[in-house]
């Protein structure tokens, strides 16, 4: 048995995640005592909410949770999606329509092997998260890029979207706010894209988990909200992750149409069964308890996008749009490309990625990540004097 059929192709196709590889060479370099910081974790350096903490505390003692529950979910945690959803993306389901997992990824992953068969082809705007790519090969599915750059502020049209159509095409994947580029579709675009989607007979799988995380006083409408004709081929998919600075407890949800819910279901009875208790109690605490918290973080991750949005675009060569949501920037670095930095001239971000590990001692993620080369991803969800700091040696090096 030769190296390369000891496991299967499928598995051994999968990328690591990049986000998560960065930020893992940063951490050990921490840990050998160099001073990096870190903009490559999506996760907030805030502690979980405490109100949200004690319940599940309190959760653990009670034996109650000790035991199997409904593999798709607490009732009382999907009545609280439930009503998150109407609230937040404008659409009443049952709480037959919602199955609870083990975090947005495992929804992310469910939705599209529901959906998808061998050859289907998902419109997938670019920038994307890098854990897009690895779900749809799994599914069978084929990737079709549709790219918008720092020009048209990473915003595709229904124009470029039409053009990458094809027989073939059965899903749109839809994300506002996105990750990694921090943009939020206006409510005008998103429902020509919705409508676009509902005109052509496609489903949609829509990544919300951002949703609460908007600026400037705009509102991350939901595409079933622009377009309810959409509901019966849409799947949301979110969670408490970022919102509740949540990331390590691992609680998503999935709400669709009933046969894909049910699918879904049947899959995760298999894969995973419950998700565990303690976490959907302190979910449940976070959706029905105080937002205060809520909103103190996010005008926290306001602040620091003014600040190196602004400090960014000091550099010379660097283009930096101004995100709406989410907690990301992603410069345009193509103006630092080809030139020589430290003795050193990279001819890709990847390579300007390095560099700047290296030599400032600043981890970012490179765009090869996310799409093309050319980019960097950097979140702000770290603490406003290391966030400052970080850009300023990206100045000093880049003078």
């Amino acid at each position: 048995m030769t190296e390369s059929t000891r496991i299967s192709a499928r598995i051994a196709a999968i990328a690591e995640s990049a986000t998560l590889k960065v930020d893992a060479k940063a951490k050990a370099l921490q840990a050998a005592g160099r001073p990096v910081i870190s903009y490559a974790a999506g996760e907030p350096d805030f502690p979980t909410p405490e109100h949200v903490v004690e319940a599940a505390v309190a959760a653990v003692r009670d034996p109650k949770n000790h035991r199997y529950t409904p593999a798709v979910g607490l009732p009382e945690l999907r009545e609280a999606i439930a009503a998150k959803t109407l609230r937040d993306s404008g659409l009443e389901v049952p709480i037959s329509q919602i199955i609870v997992t083990n975090g947005g990824k495992q929804a992310v992953y469910q939705a599209f092997a529901t959906l998808l068969n061998p050859g289907d082809e998902v419109l997938v705007p670019t920038p994307y998260w890098t854990t897009y790519p690895e779900a749809i090969a799994l599914a069978g599915g084929k990737q079709v890029d549709v790219f918008a750059g720092a020009d048209q502020n990473y915003l595709v049209t229904v124009e470029q979207l039409e053009a990458a159509r094809t027989p073939r095409s059965k899903v749109l994947l839809f994300v506002s706010p996105s990750n990694p580029t921090g943009a939020v579709y206006s409510p005008e675009q998103t429902k020509a894209i919705g409508e676009w989607a509902d005109e052509h007979g496609l489903w949609v799988i829509s990544d919300e988990i951002y949703q609460n995380l908007t600026y400037d006083g705009v509102r991350a409408v939901s595409i079933v909200e622009a377009v309810p004709a959409l509901a019966d081929r849409t799947i949301l998919v979110n969670g408490v992750a970022k919102t509740y600075a949540m990331t390590g407890w691992r609680l998503g949800w999935m709400v669709g149409p009933a046969d894909a819910i049910k699918g879904a279901a049947n899959l995760q009875s298999h894969l995973s069964s419950n998700v565990n208790n303690i976490a959907q109690r302190a979910a449940l605490a976070a959706l029905t308890g105080p937002q205060d918290c809520v909103e103190e973080m996010r005008q926290a991750f306001d602040r620091r996008r003014k600040v190196i949005v602004a400090e960014l675009n000091k550099i010379p060569g660097v283009v930096t749009p101004t995100p709406e949501g989410a907690f990301y920037v992603y410069p345009d670095v193509t103006g630092l490309l080809g030139k020589t930095w430290g003795g050193v001239t990279p001819a890709t971000s990847l390579e300007l990625a390095d560099l700047i590990l290296e030599q400032a001692e600043v981890a970012a993620v490179p765009g090869e990540a996310f799409g093309p080369s050319g980019y960097l991803r950097f979140s702000y969800a770290l603490g406003d004097a290391p966030l400052l700091e970080g850009i300023q040696r990206l100045q000093k090096l880049f003078s």
